[in-house]
């Protein structure tokens, strides 16, 4: 054993028991996280606005400061990316995180001096409670793969841009350096395929132990890794078994991934985003992640249900329950203000506080009242597998609404990877499940305003057929389970195996 993986065990056993301390004082914690945010932004140009010298109570930033997306903020982050100090937060940003919005075109959204180092030690952290959970410290000795985007940043006014994933390059600890794969030059590589291949050619003689990255963009590069080898990438990596994921739900894709594999691998959920780095899978036997509370992030809550009325009421942890669903504000010493970063979450725990994403608040169905969610069709489709020995490789769900015969439906598309011996049966099997998990869509089944859900199957790499021609393939892009239109239905049609 090297003395990088003895001395892991002690530092993990330390970041433990920093992590239990503000875990079970989480309401002093975010009291004193929420006074702090409130002193600092006092004299920006938005503490000003917003009377932040007068703020002595939550009540107060209530009254002061109402719920705000990307475009109500962006007057201000116009302001900021112009090059002017002291509005958001003080001083200028370190960074902006450039993503593309669906509404807002690009996004740009602020990382600070304060709120940079959150990213870091969050993800490291989450590695260290593994180790101090598991005893497991020996994958610290071989190689580790992020597959992430180009850190390739710009300048705009003096102030560095690029995707999160590619800034965090940027800060990976010396002690990684070594054991760090891809390398720099293949990391800058902008188009994915050919990124993925020359990944693949640079690591499949290696020892990797760690493999971290968005299911879906990790799935293409086991593919190919497994067509260049002919073997199953456990076979491959021998040391393998660590995955590290965020930014999806990995349920969907565990079967596929095992199957890739070779053999189950342990695996750690990462809840990472431009806004913050909310949370980390601390335990391998509980269900959630746990809500980061001390990392300079004020959160509330308010039940999604009711988050489009015309005074919605926010909440703090305080008054949280478990299995509601709730849209997810953030308020952050990146100069974030009562955000809405557009995540759903529920709440698995209170001691302590762990959540799921359970869906995008934007992205539901609901032309009938359903208001379907993501955790839903994703948990039906997975009950639907287990019994029918299906394995799914991407899927995504929109609305029929005027069908050329019949009642409305669901309209599921869904790329196979085994596809079941009779679509009709899975198709029931997944509605059945459907309607547990929504009483409301069984309702709707069941007065005959809707009729079960059908299945249309799309051609192998559809998906990506889909991702690539709209410019958003690989990296931190991301296909919406759910969408209330039939924007990207009507593109899959075109690429469904009954075309």
């Amino acid at each position: 054993m090297s003395i990088k993986s003895l001395l892991a065990k002690p530092f993990a056993y330390f970041t433990y028991l920093t992590i239990k301390k503000w875990a079970g004082q989480p309401l002093k914690t975010q009291e004193k996280v929420f006074k702090d945010l409130i002193q600092q932004a006092a004299n920006t140009q938005f503490g000003k606005d917003h009377k932040f010298s007068e703020i002595t109570t939550y009540e107060h930033f209530v009254a002061r400061v109402p719920i705000r997306d990307y475009e109500d903020l962006k007057p201000y982050v116009e302001r900021v990316v112009a090059g002017e100090s002291n509005i958001l937060w003080p001083e200028k940003p370190l960074y902006f995180a450039k993503t593309s919005g669906t509404t807002s075109g690009a996004k740009y959204i602020p990382i600070t001096k304060e709120s940079m180092p959150n990213h870091i030690k969050a993800a490291r952290n989450a590695i260290l409670m593994y180790i101090h959970e598991t005893g497991n410290s020996s994958f610290v000795e071989g190689k580790m793969i992020f597959l992430q985007g180009s850190p390739v940043l710009k300048t705009e006014n003096g102030v560095q841009l690029g995707r999160l994933s590619g800034i965090v390059a940027h800060y990976v600890p010396k002690y990684l350096q070594k054991n760090r794969m891809p390398s720099w030059e293949t990391n800058c590589i902008d188009d994915w395929e050919a990124k993925v291949s020359a990944i693949v050619d640079e690591t499949f003689s290696e020892d990797l132990t760690v493999i971290s990255g968005i299911p879906s963009w990790v799935q293409m590069y086991f593919e190919k890794l497994q067509k260049k080898t002919g073997k199953p990438v456990g076979d491959v990596f021998k040391n393998f078994n660590l995955f590290i994921y965020g930014g999806v739900n990995y349920e969907p894709y565990r079967a596929k991934f095992e199957d890739l594999i070779g053999r189950k691998v342990d695996s750690i959920e990462l809840y990472p985003a431009s806004e913050g780095f909310f949370a980390f899978q601390d335990c391998q036997t509980e269900k959630g992640m746990l809500l980061q509370l001390d990392s300079g992030m004020f959160y509330e809550f308010v039940e999604a249900d009711s988050f489009f009325h015309e005074q919605p009421k926010r909440i703090t942890i305080k008054d949280v329950k478990v299995n509601v669903n709730y849209v997810m504000l953030i308020s952050s010493n990146a100069g974030l203000w009562c955000y809405n970063i557009g995540d759903t979450v529920q709440f698995t725990s209170i001691k302590p506080y762990r959540i799921i994403v359970s869906g995008r608040i934007k992205h539901f169905i609901s032309g009938f009242g359903e208001h379907v969610i993501g955790k839903e069709v994703e948990c039906a489709l997975q009950e639907a597998m287990a019994s029918e020995n299906v394995s799914v490789s991407e899927f995504t769900v929109a609305p029929q609404i005027n069908p050329e015969s019949g009642l409305p439906y669901h309209e599921w598309f869904i790329e196979f990877e085994k596809a079941p011996e009779n679509v009709s049966v899975l198709s029931l099997k997944i509605d059945r499940a459907l309607q547990e998990q929504n009483s409301y869509y069984r309702d709707l089944i069941e007065g005959k305003v809707l009729q079960p859900l059908k299945i249309t199957t799309v051609q192998n790499n559809g998906f990506q057929q889909y991702m690539k021609s709209i410019g958003k393939l690989g990296g931190q892009n991301k296909l919406p389970r759910l969408s209330n239109d039939r924007k990207i239905a009507d593109a899959l049609q075109k690429l469904s195996v009954e075309k």
